[in-house]
């Protein structure tokens, strides 16, 4: 019996050992597996966080990117930044974590107050046949000036927030005349507001006058090495710009159209089709001395109430006609008075259309390929006051001898200088011009300008230059009215969004003058960011 009692208790002790091992080897394993699992999910947590931070910088990446700088601060059709394809880097609304790079913005400041620097450095070399260069065949300010190298200008843009109601730009250009005269100006300088309520929007300071499409740009966003005869013509040639404010409204319509009136001084070298007080017109040269309109400019008496100011109004919208066709449409205008006539009652209309037309299609790589064309047209009536030559010349006969000295402006019996009655002056142009990006980088572009003056009553005449001998040369055509038309087809190759080399054509043919033919190479590049521009 005790040696069965004693067999029992073996092997219930051996049993129970036996199961104790059994319960700690399936505690073993099971805490493998836990720890396995919890390993498991860490590691997908943790890949789902690097993940969802690789989505957030991407975002912040692409909210710079496409930071506004147009009207109200809202992505439209009608904003972006200039380039071969309607886009350049801007300056992002916060600043990314990464490391700088030379193409990144030069920031000064954070949060609601920053200003990011940006320099453009655009020059040419070439030549032309004309002896008239610069104001003759080339009718911009910073448009190629002489045979062999220009300075087209070195502009540095300084643009970012003042705080949370305002943002601010400034354009300051260095240059070298055609004389190899170095000079300075502020293009631009102005405050913006940024949350005015009902879609307002003003504008104050020194800026470019909303008017067309070209005038509102900087050389280095043009496609083309010089601005279009039309606008050099009627907008001078350093555009149309002047110290004032602009009120624009965008409106609540289900696609882009805005409202605007800028009022502006009249008066000054770039406001040469109102009171201009140089004796050149539009860019372009005086023919043996005579002024726009045979008038020297009369009307300098500064600003006594608001018909002495420039008034410009004008209205864009845009359409996305596809997913891969966009149209802009715009019609502009500007009122003010001229710098002809003593009495201070005369004055310029301006009128302008312009159109811009771009396709790309949705699988283009970076932003090639794409066709884009572009147009305005412009009329200008021109109200000349009377004008009495013979109170600056009085009876022109310097040398006594009875006859009006050589080269004084007589009238057509060659007899005495002339009295010109009040007229209007009619003058209209346009240009034209077709841009296909056919691979990435590559650019070429055509463009077609036309601009000419109906004949006025001081053309019909019959006005002489006087030989001092009772009779004279005739005057002919005012050379700053007459017709002439240009034709430009130009290669445009962009290493990169920072730099661009164009190579250009130009065919001028100027009535009573003749033709002439220019080339000209283009090279420029771009430091930092830049101020964004309008689409």
């Amino acid at each position: 019996m005790k040696l069965l009692k004693l067999v029992r208790m073996t092997v219930v002790v051996s049993a129970l050992g036996l199961g104790a091992s059994a319960t700690r080897a399936q505690d073993a394993e099971q805490f493998k597996q836990l720890k396995l699992q919890l390993e498991q999910m860490q590691a997908n947590f943790d890949r789902v966080v690097r993940e969802q931070q690789a989505q957030i910088e991407g975002l912040k990446k692409q909210v710079g990117a496409m930071q506004p700088s147009a009207t109200n601060g809202a992505v439209t059709a009608a904003t972006a930044i200039a380039s071969p394809t309607g886009t350049m880097p801007s300056a992002p609304a916060e600043a990314v974590t990464k490391a700088w790079s030379p193409t990144d913005p030069i920031r000064i400041g954070k949060g609601s107050a920053y200003v990011d620097l940006g320099l453009v450095g655009t020059f040419a070399a070439g030549g032309s046949t004309a002896n008239d260069i610069e104001g003759g065949t080339q009718l911009g300010g910073h448009d190629p000036n002489q045979r062999g190298f220009t300075v087209q200008g070195v502009e540095m843009n300084l643009q970012g927030a003042v705080d949370p109601f305002f943002r601010a730009n400034a354009n300051i250009v260095f240059s070298i005349d055609s004389g190899g005269e170095s000079f300075m100006e502020v293009e631009e300088a102005w405050l913006e507001t940024v949350s005015l309520p009902g879609n307002l929007q003003i504008r104050a300071g020194q800026y470019l006058t909303d008017f067309g499409r070209i005038n509102t740009q900087h050389p280095h966003t043009w496609a083309f090495v010089d601005t279009p005869l039309v606008n050099g013509r009627f907008l001078g040639p350093d555009g149309l710009r002047n110290p004032g404010a602009r009120v624009s409204w965008l409106m609540p319509l289900p696609f882009f159209s805005e409202l605007s009136l800028g009022v502006q001084n009249s008066h000054g070298e770039t406001a040469s089709s109102f009171r201009s007080a140089g004796h050149s017109h539009g860019g372009e040269e005086e023919e043996e001395g005579l002024p726009f309109g045979y008038r020297h400019p009369d009307n300098d008496r500064g600003i006594k109430g608001f018909g002495d100011l420039l008034f410009s109004p004008r209205l864009a919208a845009s359409f996305d006609l596809t997913e891969s066709q966009t149209l802009l449409l715009g019609a502009s205008a500007a009122f003010g008075p001229n710098s002809s006539g003593a009495s201070g009652d005369t004055g310029t209309q301006i009128y302008g259309v312009d159109v811009y037309w771009k396709w790309k299609p949705a699988n283009a790589h970076g932003g090639f390929p794409f066709v884009s064309w572009q147009t305005e047209a412009m009329l200008r009536r021109y109200n000349a006051g009377m004008f009495d030559w013979s109170e600056e010349l009085g009876d022109g006969d310097g040398d006594g001898n009875t006859f009006p000295d050589e080269g004084v402006l007589v009238d057509a019996l060659g007899a005495a200088p002339p009295v010109l009655n009040r007229e209007t002056l009619t003058d209209y142009g346009f240009y034209s011009q077709l841009l296909y990006g056919f691979r990435k980088g590559w650019v070429a572009g055509l463009r077609y300008d036309f601009v000419k003056g109906d004949r006025a009553d001081y053309e019909k005449a019959g006005l002489l230059f006087a030989d001092n001998a009772g009779g004279g040369t005739p005057v002919g055509r005012d050379p700053l009215r007459n017709q002439r038309w240009r034709i430009s087809p130009n290669l445009t190759w962009y290493p990169s969004e920072f730099s661009k080399i164009r190579l250009q054509y130009n065919y001028d043919d100027r009535d009573e003058i003749g033709v002439d033919h220019s080339v000209w190479l283009q090279f420029e590049f771009l430091l930092g960011a830049h101020a964004a521009h309008k689409f």
